[in-house]
């Protein structure tokens, strides 16, 4: 079974469950995917707070596989994939953007260490520029 999770980043800069659920409406294996999500996105605003890189939006997807058919106490997950998806405004800060998802990812979230420990974990980043131009040039 696939387990799935998918965070959005709202306009404060803060991370929300893209269905409208509460945390409390959360099974503890969805929280589990939850809170490594909110990390890696966290990290990633950190990141970014040293640059003056624009992200118009931030949705981070966490999967995860169960070794069972339904979520029960015995389940343990067997593998992950987080797909990371941004959207900024010019190609410079579509760079910076990438690799300050690829530092969280790889470096300092600490949460996705953890689950390299528990199962195999994949990813897959998608940035896209909307403007099309390089933010401070003409």
């Amino acid at each position: 079974m696939i387990v799935k999770i998918t965070l959005y980043m709202d306009g404060e800069g803060h991370f929300r469950l893209d269905d409208g659920r509460m945390l409390d409406e959360l099974n503890p294996k969805e929280m589990l995917l939850y809170a490594a999500a909110d990390c890696a996105g966290r990290t990633i605003v950190s990141l970014l707070e040293e640059h003056t890189s624009t992200l118009k939006s931030l949705t981070i997807t966490l999967e995860g596989t169960l070794s069972t058919p339904t979520v029960i106490a015995e389940s343990k997950y067997t593998s992950f994939n987080i797909i990371y998806a941004a959207e900024c405004p010019t190609l410079k800060d579509q760079i910076v953007i990438s690799r300050a998802v690829n530092l969280a990812h790889d470096k300092y979230c600490g949460l996705v260490q953890m689950l390299r420990c528990i199962a195999p974990l994949t990813h897959k980043t998608s940035t896209v520029s909307t403007g099309g131009g390089v933010k401070g040039t003409d």
